[in-house]
């Protein structure tokens, strides 16, 4: 854009208002037909950047680390028992336990020796949330009873809008968070060859084990 300069030395201040009006006019329009589109692309950029914001878990594993991000705001009691097995290390040492490629890895409630951890009470479901069981997200893992969720979770490899409210069963699993890093070590996880132990199928052949689990500050 070329400058433009006006001398305010002549004598007719007037005309020579108007036409400085009119430049700065100009110059506004530029402005906002220039700026208007980027500045609304920010904004959008922030404010989605805060919809799925939440507390941060980092697991470390055998496999490599991965952080999960929760969505407490939808998933209150979900978010609260889960965070409170984690402030307890209660999730050091388990193992992913069923890992099934194409559709989810499930772990939290087991030991390498196949020895099931004793849990809190179980928590209601929150599956009518909203969350949607989309790749890379967390929910928990229960029995047929909808309101049987302890410590075990479970993330999708895969979209299993299966398991969305209502499912089949007219209830749906909870999802109460998502993978937001480590996306290498969820999919290191779900290629682990599998076999049959102790009467339990999908188990990684060579343990997969839950270093630790703690929340990010």
């Amino acid at each position: 854009m070329s400058a433009h300069c006006i001398s305010l030395g002549q004598p007719n201040k007037q005309l020579l208002t108007n036409q400085l009006q009119g430049i700065i006019t100009a110059l506004r329009r530029t402005l906002t037909n220039s700026f208007a589109i980027p500045a609304l692309s920010l904004c959008l950029i922030i404010s989605s950047a805060n919809v799925y914001a939440g507390p941060k878990v980092l697991f470390k594993t055998t496999k490599g680390d991965f952080v999960v991000e929760l969505e407490s705001e939808k998933a209150p009691k979900t978010v609260e028992n889960f965070l409170n097995y984690v402030n307890t290390n209660f999730y050091t040492g388990t193992i992913f336990h069923r890992v099934i490629n194409g559709f989810m890895i499930q772990g939290g409630g087991f030991t390498k020796e196949l020895q099931e951890k004793p849990t809190k009470p179980p928590i209601p479901s929150e599956s009518q949330n909203g969350l949607k069981n989309s790749k890379y997200t967390i929910a928990m893992a229960r029995t047929n009873n909808p309101d049987s969720a302890t410590a075990q979770f479970f993330i999708n490899v895969r979209d299993n809008a299966m398991l969305d409210y209502p499912s089949r069963d007219g209830f749906g699993y909870t999802v109460f968070g998502k993978v937001i890093s480590g996306f290498e070590t969820v999919e290191n996880i779900k290629f682990a060859p599998t076999t049959v132990m102790n009467r339990m199928a999908d188990v990684p052949s060579e343990p997969i084990v839950i270093q630790s689990a703690t929340v990010q500050k």
